[in-house]
């Protein structure tokens, strides 16, 4: 048989007009992403399409942190048009728009393959978490930490923590991320030591990020996470966890299943040097999200 025609096959710039589609797109791959979640994601990176006879049938999208790293993220090939090499087009331009970047992706079995040959190769994992909450307590803290919540005066700090925690400046990402979600902080004798966030996402509510200081049992990060799963019985949360938390075991006893477990992929650079957390001190706990990490 021959091949399918690419004539009419057209490759541009994502813009806001073509949020819609591409959030159908999703739908149809069975992704949780609201409208409202791609129009952030869109808001905060770069992207491009794939339309054919003016109907978008791929999308592809990526954000920049700082002056050398970069995730890339919502890769979609409408099914009746995969096997045309689409979505390695997609990724091609991608690739071709960060440049030298060291880049991160979170990567499905059905797209590691690709990824492999573009270059990516396996550095970490990430466990996906998600249900409705069951009966929750507070973590009880030692003298002297509290939970509050935060305030405008906090942000600067929280960028810090953040940009220490993934090793990635994202100024005006958390900016917005902070002013849209609710936010926790958490304070170990007036010092903010961690801090975490929940905003509407998908199906329902995602925790992300979360940051935190190392503690015995991880601790801290249960008390971050705690805090919102309080008081929420049977509300569906979600949140992503980076490998290495040892947090698995209590998030499946508040409710929060573990779905899946995810492959972590890093382009232009060595994979050993990109595994597990890349500050000593503070540590990342749950994302933004899987494609802007």
């Amino acid at each position: 048989m021959n091949a399918p025609s690419t004539t009419n096959l057209h490759y541009r710039a994502f813009t806001a007009a073509d949020i819609p589609t591409a959030h159908a797109l999703s739908q149809a791959v069975s992704w949780p992403h609201r409208a409202e979640d791609w129009q952030f994601a869109a808001a905060q990176g770069t992207g491009f399409t794939a339309e054919e006879n003016g109907v978008v049938i791929g999308t592809g999208l990526c954000w920049k942190f700082g002056t050398d790293r970069a995730s890339l993220g919502l890769v979609i090939v409408s099914s009746e048009h995969q096997g045309r090499g689409i979505g390695r087009k997609l990724m091609e331009m991608l690739l071709e728009e960060l440049g030298p970047r060291v880049t991160f992706l979170h990567a499905t079995p059905a797209g590691k393959p690709l990824y492999e040959k573009l270059g990516f190769t396996v550095c970490d994992t990430l466990d996906q978490h998600q249900g409705n909450v069951g009966e929750a307590s507070p973590v009880a803290l030692p003298v002297g930490e509290r939970l509050r919540a935060a305030t405008a005066d906090d942000v600067p700090a929280l960028i810090e923590l953040a940009t220490r925690a993934y090793g990635l400046e994202r100024k005006a990402m958390y900016s917005a991320l902070l002013e849209m979600g609710e936010n926790a902080v958490l304070e170990r004798d007036g010092e903010i030591v961690g801090f975490s966030v929940r905003r509407r996402f998908g199906r329902g509510l995602v925790l992300g990020p979360v940051v935190a200081m190392r503690s015995p049992d991880d601790l801290h990060a249960k008390a971050l996470i705690g805090h919102w799963l309080t008081g929420r019985e049977g509300e569906f949360i979600r949140t992503d966890v980076p490998s290495g938390a040892m947090l698995t075991d209590w998030l499946i006893a508040q409710g929060l299943k573990r779905v899946d477990t995810t492959v972590k992929m890093v382009r232009n650079a060595p994979a050993d040097a990109h595994s597990g957390p890349p500050d000593a001190v503070y540590r990342p706990y749950g994302l933004v999200s899987q494609a802007m990490f």
